[in-house]
């Protein structure tokens, strides 16, 4: 006897249903209200297609083996017709890999039932049309088709003398999809008498065939199924009785593999990978903070549409010596770990498009850099794996021929982060340090899942390029600390479910994460001291600490980068240093402690020179003034011819004035070769520390744990209480369809019985739209709660009810799959 999967499903015990939600965790989201609203749900075409994308190539071809075996009044199959199906091919699979395949689509439930008697889930139909890609019965087609596909001499002599050209369109059809479109005309007759004017076909030998697709369907070998008519487009369709036969020497099934393809590269020494891509972390580290300067120095603004202008990004590209689209990602990846943000002008007026807002560092920019290189790199390298954007589109043209900006709305792609996942997944699954190449990785991909893999290769290989770019893989291959950083991401996810507020989402040990433990191994320590060289040039050799990068920054100019920097001090930066609050013996003890050469000369000359000269001069507001204690200097400025345009007057013997500001004197001043120093009210110098705009701090995209593509996967023990929940709802639904029914007069009405199955709820809801009746109509909410409402259907159509509710005379939308029960109003 056959039983529905809501009966099969309440036969089972706890654990199994429980495992059955694990598996497919978007079947508790909301909670079904009963068994019977689950048993719907599990059948509803986008939960069963979230099933299937999820399913490998050999998986799927095993479900097509059980699609293609059913029969019978009740379209059954069992597993030893799937397995004799699998195995008919010229390289049969090991029966227990077919046997284990039916056992993974079992537990999915999208077979259920016995072994004898197995049943696939309707919507499996419905989401893949065309099993193992191919076409329907000639019978559900076309008699004539049916008539030549019923004699199989005459179908192998038709085929047989097919033209060459006609018979390369019936291999194509059959390797799946068994359909194709055809143009306009070709399934019309050419005019009587136009045989002979035929142009001769020279994969026929020479002689006219017309149309290859016509000659197809003037004898059977396809049938038109849409179109034909001049000036239209037609389809046509291969029966599957003529793809079967032409699949004799691959099996009905096309070619089964049973494990991924095999990747011909060797694999290198895992030691190179990993000290190439721990390189190449080092520059994204370094040209990251180059960029964030850049924007801090030079802030650029917001597009009217969002994002960084185009001229903006090739500034900053150039600034910073990289390409267009490594500045893109680097920007992307800043802004996803809250690096960077938009702060509004000050004084803007707002517009319908928003106030006008500038780009700069945030606040949390200053505590990234206080960090480790590793540290640094890992909070990059974890907000691109985790970010919803899709830095490859920048510079590709919109829907409405508009290119993608940096950082605008148009590159948010919600798939993003699965497909970095799954591209590195396959790289982290091989043998340590193998480097496939892009066309075996997509071969993996579509082994592994080939309904997500399907119109995605451009993003799989902007994933591995930008994978290189920011060093999570070297050479080729994925490294050590990406396995890690990986594998860290994904145990997130795990980890969300049971953290949702993310508590415990900073318990890490004082030593940071695996990841940055693993990189920290392979990048050189940190230096705290440089090389002075006898010209004035200071090499760090290798990465310095960050006090002594912040003391580099005020007293030295920046030269190159790389392995070991190079620095060279200058009157300039001296005399910055020194409007910091620096003084010479500061300078002087500075590169005694921190140099491991003899502090040259030369660079004590320059310092005692520049410090003497330096705050001879006092600038305070008069509009300005200038003091000094030495009346001699003070004489020879007020002398000086380049100091004009100041309109310099003696006040006193140690003080002049000039009608301007204090910033166009000390402008002035220093451009004739004197070193001022601005002082305040009280006489006391002003340093000249600049001061830095900040955006709003932000929060990195990394802190979101889960995948925006899938559902929470809950423990086993929150699972069973989900299981639980759903049996006392289902318990509490037998007995309200146990009690009988109350009518406004207090008695007992009898009357048709509620249809509770899904396929009679919706035959009742196509009656009560013929007839214009009015129906109650019991649904699942979306906070999973049961509630019915006395409605007139209106129509039924892609996968929704509308009703109308007479009371309010409003207009409801009920989705099919919440529906679960429906009953005629007396």
């Amino acid at each position: 006897m056959t039983i529905s999967l809501a009966d099969h499903l309440r036969s089972l015990p706890d654990e199994s249903l429980a495992a059955l939600l694990q598996l497919r965790p978007d079947l508790v989201v909301p909670v079904p209200a009963d068994v019977s609203a689950l048993a719907i749900r599990a059948q509803s075409r986008v939960s069963v297609a979230r099933a299937l994308d999820g399913l490998d190539q050999f998986t799927l071809q095993v479900l097509d083996a059980a699609r293609l075996t059913r029969g019978g009044a009740d379209g059954t199959t069992s597993t030893d017709a799937v397995l004799a199906m699998a195995t008919a091919g010229p390289h049969p699979p090991a029966p227990t890999s077919v046997r284990a395949a039916v056992g993974r689509l079992r537990a999915l439930f999208l077979l259920h039932g016995p072994e004898s008697d197995l049943h696939v889930v309707a919507s499996v139909d419905e989401v893949s049309p065309y099993p193992a890609g191919l076409g329907r019965p000639a019978a559900e087609l076309d008699p004539r088709a049916a008539a030549l596909c019923a004699d199989p001499a005459k179908l192998r002599r038709t085929l047989l003398a097919a033209p060459p050209s006609a018979r390369a369109i019936l291999d194509r059809l059959a390797a799946g999809p068994p359909v194709g479109s055809v143009p306009a005309g070709a399934l019309q007759a050419p005019p009587i008498g136009a045989e002979d004017d035929l142009p001769p076909d020279a994969t026929n030998g020479g002689a006219p065939t017309g149309s290859p697709v016509r000659w197809l369907v003037d004898h059977h070998l396809l049938v038109p199924v849409s179109g034909g008519r001049a000036g239209a487009t037609g389809t046509v369709e291969l029966p599957r009785e003529v793809g079967l036969l032409l699949r004799r020497d691959s099996g009905p099934l096309g070619p089964l593999r049973t494990s991924p393809p095999p990747v011909a590269a060797p694999p290198r020494e895992p030691k190179v990978a990993d000290s190439a891509g721990a390189g190449q972390t080092m520059e994204v580290v370094r040209h990251t903070e180059a960029l964030l300067e850049q924007l801090a120095a030079e802030p650029a603004p917001v597009l009217r549409s969002g994002g960084l202008g185009v001229r903006d990004l090739r500034r900053l590209a150039k600034a910073v010596g990289v390409d267009e689209p490594t500045a893109a990602l680097l920007l992307e990846a800043a802004y996803a770990a809250g690096l960077i943000g938009e702060v509004d002008l000050p004084g803007a007026t707002t517009t319908r498009y928003g106030a006008d807002q500038q780009i700069l560092p945030t606040a949390g920019y200053e505590v990234w850099r206080a960090g480790t290189l590793a540290q640094r790199w890992e909070q990059l390298a974890r907000a691109w794996l985790t970010m919803t954007r899709q830095a490859g589109l920048v510079g590709q043209r919109d829907d409405r021929d508009r290119p993608i900006a940096v950082l605008s709305a148009e590159a948010e792609r919600a798939g993003a982060p699965a497909a970095r996942r799954a591209v590195l997944g396959v790289l982290a699954d091989l043998e340590p340090a193998t480097a496939p190449t892009p066309e075996e990785v997509q071969s993996l991909l579509d082994w592994r899942a080939p309904r997500r893999s399907r119109g995605r290769e451009a993003a799989h290989r902007e994933v591995l390029a930008e994978a290189a770019t920011l060093g999570v893989t070297g050479l080729g291959a994925i490294t050590s600390y990406g396995r890690l950083l990986l594998a860290d991401v994904s145990a997130a996810d795990e980890r969300g479910a049971d953290d949702p507020l993310g508590l415990h989402a900073d318990a890490e040990g004082g030593d940071g994460t695996a990841a940055v433990r693993a990189l920290d191994a392979l990048l050189p320590a940190p230096v705290d001291h440089f090389l002075v060289q006898a010209d004035l040039t200071v090499v760090v050799p290798g990465p310095p600490d960050p006090t002594l990068a912040a003391e580099l920054e005020v007293v030295a100019e920046h030269e190159s980068a790389g392995g070991a920097s190079v620095h060279r001090v200058t009157t300039a930066s001296v005399r910055r240093a020194l409007d910091a609050g620096y003084s010479a013996d500061d300078l002087h003890a500075l590169f005694r402690r921190r140099s491991r050469t003899p502090v040259p000369q030369g660079l004590t000359y320059l310092v005692d020179d520049v410090a003497r000269k330096h705050g001879g001069l006092r600038v305070g507001s008069a509009g300005a003034y200038v003091r000094s204690d030495d009346e001699a200097l003070l004489t020879e400025v007020l002398a000086d011819r380049r100091l004009e345009s100041l309109a310099l007057r003696r006040l006193a013997p140690t003080v002049l004035s000039t009608p301007y500001q204090v910033g166009r004197m000390l402008t002035a001043l220093r451009e004739a070769g004197y070193a001022p120093v601005p002082e305040d009210a009280s006489g006391a110098a002003v340093l000249a520390r600049p001061k830095t705009r900040r955006a709003p701090a932000r929060v990195s995209v990394a802190t979101r744990t889960l995948d925006p593509l899938t559902a929470p996967k809950l423990a086993m023990p929150r699972l069973l209480g989900v299981v639980e929940q759903i049996r006392r709802g289902d318990a509490a639904a037998r007995a309200a369809r146990r009690a009988p029914a109350v009518v406004r007069g207090g008695a007992a009405r009898t009357g048709p019985a509620p249809a509770h199955s899904h396929s009679d709820a919706l035959a009742v809801l196509q009656q009560a739209v013929r007839d214009k009746a009015l129906v109650w109509v019991g649904y699942v909410d979306a906070h999973g709660a049961t509630a019915s409402r006395l409605v007139r259907p209106v129509s039924i159509g892609a996968g929704y009810l509308r009703a109308e509710d007479e009371r309010t005379e409003m207009l409801h939308t009920f989705a099919l799959h919440r529906i679960t029960a429906a009953v005629l109003e007396d």
